[in-house]
């Protein structure tokens, strides 16, 4: 006589193969996580090399211009200018919008040219990588000094614009750091996670530099959010990127400890850092393979 197995026997057999695949991947995320804090630890020991090489990159990026890395200043200036003197001639005279602006102007652009310049980041290295035995995570840091080192000098127009506007250095400035210790801090797990993206799908180049372009005018960079509804309320709420402006800037022009927007900054922060140690961890040998 035939033994009918009813849902229970298969229901129970899968459930017997589920923990035997969780406890297969697990070995294989601590793994990943192990090399990964290791490829880390040893580029940390290597810190001379990539912050010279970061500033023999500015250099070379400015060679024999007369202005040199002062260019970026101009930069800055120009967009701020354009952006509160032309587009918006209606708010020019609010020192508040001034600011506003400002701020919004320095912190995106770092964001936007520190996660475009990511996605080529390990085919302009590919050299350096197939000819040497370079931990990974050097010319992710590479990248993230060669950034930070080029916002300096937007960070340089933004306080003096914001002196000039009548907001003198207090306290709020320091609350206005942690903001920006924050994205620091999310920097190298940015790289990290857009320089294998970059690897993975070349394309992804060309949509990332797209999407960033489009992005600026979806997040609340220049234009100012009162509660309106539409794709302004989706656009400042549902978008990351609102969050690690309004950290920065919240604390200067509202005069307002951040809360909400570093809490969401600090899961956002968490979230690429877990992705991107999982990829270093276990793409890092292979990657000589994807440029």
């Amino acid at each position: 006589m035939a033994v009918h197995h009813g849902p229970e026997d298969s229901n129970g057999a899968g459930r017997d193969e589920a923990p035997e695949q969780q406890i297969a991947t697990l070995p294989t995320m601590i793994s990943a996580l192990t090399g990964a804090l290791d490829d880390i630890s040893k580029a940390m020991r290597l810190h001379r090399v990539w912050i010279a090489l970061a500033h023999e990159d500015i250099g070379d990026q400015h060679r024999r211009t007369t202005l040199g890395p002062l260019w970026m200043l101009v930069n800055y200036f120009a967009f701020v200018g354009t952006f509160v003197f032309v587009f918006v001639t209606k708010d020019a005279g609010d020192p508040s919008y001034i600011a506003y602006v400002a701020i919004g102007m320095l912190v995106w652009f770092y964001l936007s040219e520190t996660i475009t310049m990511s996605v080529s980041l390990f085919q302009r290295e590919a050299s350096f990588i197939q000819g040497t035995t370079l931990p990974l995570f050097v010319y992710v840091m590479r990248l993230t000094m060669q950034c930070i080192i080029r916002a300096g000098y937007s960070m340089a127009g933004c306080v003096l614009i914001l002196l000039l506007a009548g907001y003198g250095i207090n306290t709020n400035w320091l609350l206005s750091l942690l903001g920006l210790l924050l994205i620091i801090l999310a920097t190298p797990a940015l790289v990290t996670l857009f320089a294998f993206l970059g690897a993975f799908f070349p394309d992804s180049e060309f949509i990332v530099g797209n999407m960033m372009r489009v992005g600026m005018f979806f997040t609340p960079v220049f234009w100012v959010y009162g509660g309106q509804e539409g794709v302004q309320k989706y656009a400042y709420h549902w978008n990351p990127f609102t969050y690690f402006l309004e950290g920065v800037r919240e604390p200067i022009t509202a005069g307002i400890f951040p809360t909400h927007a570093l809490v969401v900054t600090g899961y956002v922060c968490l979230g690429v850092w877990a992705l991107a140690l999982l990829l270093l961890g276990r793409y890092r040998k292979s990657i000589v393979f994807l440029i």
